[in-house]
């Protein structure tokens, strides 16, 4: 298992696909998923117990959270959170009304395609976004935006500190191993591996880090399951004799993908994953608080987390 220099610890990839506008996705599947659609934008709408049916407008204005692609193939600007791995590039997204590429001239352009990554202010009406203001990313600041969270290891350390029990079971193989024997558990919720005691993990050099991060004996692995965390343990001890934390979550992961699943249909969707155990992440193009209280009153509150690609300026 390899993971980024820059991140210490993996997430098994079950909760971690985008939904809707991934980057491989077709022209076609990209169409069916664009906010502009009339079927997904407009007025709040919806009988306050079923899935909202529309995006809602701002009533004030709006910036994008973070850099966006602003993209013109030739039927005009538009906004997208993904674009497809082509070049020119491609993607299907909301429209943009008020751009210029005169503009904000650094941009890119091919086989008649006009494209850049901004961060945008402007205004929303749920149909189209209007531009006021736009920062190219060569003069972005990226530390402006909040760091996105990390798994930790919730186990205390053992007495004595985190150890190897059976090197023979610490091994790359005994590893994937015992990630399929958690995910076979009938309580499964998660894993993830913590690579943070690893004293690689402080180094700069990524060569230090690509040949050493991936070491076994230095990584915890933690499985999280909804029953008995003895009983997880004693099964994943049959495969893993490296340092091993189990906790519990409220939510399996079966259930937690059915509720993936739903989403899919939420208007403005831009994509869903899972950040945090028995918590679900939703991004969608802009929610005024409705979708939130919509999630919170179908899944329990705070089982699903809505953030937004368009905020409200400061």
């Amino acid at each position: 298992m390899r993971t980024p220099p820059t991140t210490f610890r993996a997430l098994l990839p079950a909760l971690v696909l985008a939904l809707p506008l991934a980057a491989c996705s077709t022209e076609s599947e990209m169409r069916a998923d664009d906010p502009s659609d009339p079927g997904v934008a407009g007025a709040p709408s919806g009988d306050g117990s079923g899935m909202p049916t529309a995006v809602p407008a701002a009533d004030g204005p709006v910036r994008t959270a973070g850099l966006v692609t602003v993209l013109d193939s030739g039927t005009g600007p538009q906004l997208c959170s993904a674009v497809a791995e082509s070049y020119p590039p491609q993607c299907s997204g909301l429209p943009i009304e008020g751009w210029s590429w005169k503009d904000n001239p650094m941009h890119e352009s091919a086989s008649g395609t006009r494209w850049g990554s901004f961060a945008l202010v402007g205004t929303f009406d749920g149909e189209a976004f209007t531009v006021t203001d736009a920062t190219p990313a060569a003069l972005y600041d990226p530390m402006a935006e909040p760091d996105e969270p990390s798994l930790t290891t919730p186990c205390e350390e053992p007495d004595g500190g985190w150890k190897v029990l059976d090197p023979s079971k610490t091994t790359p193989e005994t590893m994937d191993a015992t990630f399929v024997a958690a995910s076979a558990l009938p309580d499964y919720a998660s894993a993830w591996m913590d690579q943070s005691i690893n004293p690689a993990s402080t180094s700069d050099d990524p060569a230090v880090q690509e040949s050493e991060m991936n070491d076994p004996e230095l990584t915890i692995i933690n499985v999280v399951v909804t029953g008995d965390p003895a009983a997880a343990e004693a099964e994943l001890r049959r495969t893993w004799g490296g340092m091993l934390c189990v906790s519990t979550a409220e939510v399996t992961e079966r259930e937690m993908l059915a509720i993936q699943e739903d989403l899919s249909d939420l208007p403005g969707l831009q994509s869903s994953g899972s950040v945090e155990t028995d918590v679900l992440d939703a991004t969608v193009l802009f929610d005024d608080g409705s979708i939130q209280e919509w999630a919170d009153a179908t899944y329990g509150e705070g089982r699903v987390r809505i953030s937004s690609l368009l905020v409200p300026a400061e």
